[in-house]
């Protein structure tokens, strides 16, 4: 399905915290992490089928859709920078302004967007104008619940990059799902938000981040591997020096191998190229943060292949295994303060400048596998599907996320048009992915 979807708009609302923001916290310094981030928001769709037997799916709707906007009030109360606005480069006014809350109907049947997903049709379930800057700042989260003709629902979340990660996003899910309903046994776990006293901010531009390395026209395609067919990929990934492959480094090993033969088949000639890869350090520190501590706490790896690099599965693999253990003796030296920002900014603008070259490929990737998503019961069940799908024009990206039974990993692909077209035809690649399979719900 990729017409554009019947939409109709019932209602957009402002919804602020349960209880005012006490004083002290109304105003909370950005960390120098999240002032590297670009001003933007982070996309999540969870999807829900219909339930019960329930054929009055107005009223089902109203009911849930109240349900949605009383908990997401009760949730803002602990993640209240959400309700916030962005000042500058330094700061969110924790004033209570609140969240956006849009309910929409959608007049199609929810298995009919499923049976081959879409970007476009999925972007239109993200709440309006998300790329806007003036969007950002006036709203850290956006929400759209969208319900089916069928009784299906779709969330569409959009939080701002500037006070969250994925992680951050994960927990903020798991808080607002919990509050719906109404557990007695769970304990909210409160986030923390400090990250400016453990990286303390500099006077930096909006954004320091090589964000135009990946901006321009692309092609998004949507790539799921299986539990079984990444095992295979595991044992064929297998090296004397990585004897014990994750299921992340292998996919994104073979994604990248297969990315710069597209890249180097479209030039003629062989090209140098980096991946950048996220990475949650929050373990990596010394000591050690909660996963309860909210904000951006993401640092990145640059794994690097020369152009006379051969492009093999195990020595890309090994290449990205060396790269992350360097990187986490690196974190574990870190102290907190003032020298570790500056050192931080160094390393991003010598990067930035390495990746700027015209004869180096950049890519980017980027993991939310183990956050659990799939648990997000707001009362009506866990969700059949979810999807990250990016909302602005990037190129050489991308995403990775758990399938349904957390075993498999589904890869949200963005590349140039040419790139894409060699991409999606690679036969190893074919041999371990399936390209856009249906959604079984």
């Amino acid at each position: 399905m990729s017409v554009p979807l019947r939409i109709e708009i019932m209602q957009r609302e402002t919804i602020k915290p349960s209880s005012p923001t006490p004083l002290h916290l109304r105003s909370l310094k950005l960390s120098l992490l999240d002032q590297f981030m670009p001003v933007g928001h982070i996309p999540l769709l969870l999807f829900y089928p219909r339930t019960g037997n329930d054929t009055d799916h107005l009223a089902k709707a109203t009911e849930r859709s109240l349900l949605l906007k009383t908990s997401l009030s009760e949730a803002l109360t602990h993640f209240y920078p959400f309700a916030g606005r962005l000042k500058d480069n330094s700061s969110i006014e924790c004033d209570d302004h609140g969240a956006e809350y849009i309910e929409a109907r959608i007049h199609c049947i929810l298995s009919d967007i499923l049976k081959r997903p879409d970007t476009e049709v999925l972007k239109q379930l993200l709440p309006a104008a998300i790329s806007e800057p003036a969007t950002a700042r006036d709203s850290q989260l956006i929400v759209q619940a969208s319900f089916f003709d069928c009784g299906g629902l779709a969330i569409g979340v959009n939080l701002s990059h500037k006070i969250a990660d994925a992680s951050t996003l994960a927990s903020f899910i798991k808080c607002w799902a919990a509050t719906a309903r109404r557990s007695s046994t769970e304990v909210v776990i409160s986030p923390v938000f400090m990250g400016a006293c453990i990286f303390p901010q500099m006077d930096l531009p909006i954004s320091m981040l090589p964000v135009d390395l990946i901006q321009g026209e692309a092609v998004m395609k949507r790539f799921v591997f299986e539990a079984p067919k990444i095992t295979a990929l595991k044992a064929k990934a297998i090296s004397a020096s990585v004897p014990d492959p994750t299921r992340v480094e292998s996919v994104t090993a073979l994604i990248w191998k297969c990315a710069m033969s597209a890249s180097r088949s479209n030039f003629g000639v062989p090209r140098k190229a980096v991946l950048s890869i996220g990475v949650n350090i929050r373990k990596r520190l010394v000591p050690t943060l909660p996963d309860n501590y909210g904000g951006n706490y993401v640092g990145s790896i640059s794994a690097r292949m020369e152009d006379h690099d051969d492009l093999e599965l195990q020595g890309i693999v090994s290449r990205i295994r060396k790269d992350l253990l360097e990187f986490g003796e690196n974190y574990a030296k870190i102290t907190q303060g003032d020298d570790t920002s500056l050192a931080i900014c160094k390393a991003v603008e010598e990067f930035g400048k390495m990746a700027m070259s015209k004869d180096i490929d950049y890519y980017n990737c980027t993991s939310w596998c183990r956050f659990e998503l799939y648990d997000a019961d707001f009362g009506w069940g866990k969700p059949a599907w979810l999807s990250n799908v990016l909302t602005v024009e990037l190129k050489n990206v991308m995403c990775l996320i758990d399938t349904r039974d957390g075993d498999g990993i589904e890869a949200c692909i963005s590349l140039s048009r040419e790139d894409m077209a060699l991409f999606e035809s690679n036969k190893e690649l074919l041999e371990f992915a399936a390209a856009n399979p249906s959604v079984s719900v």
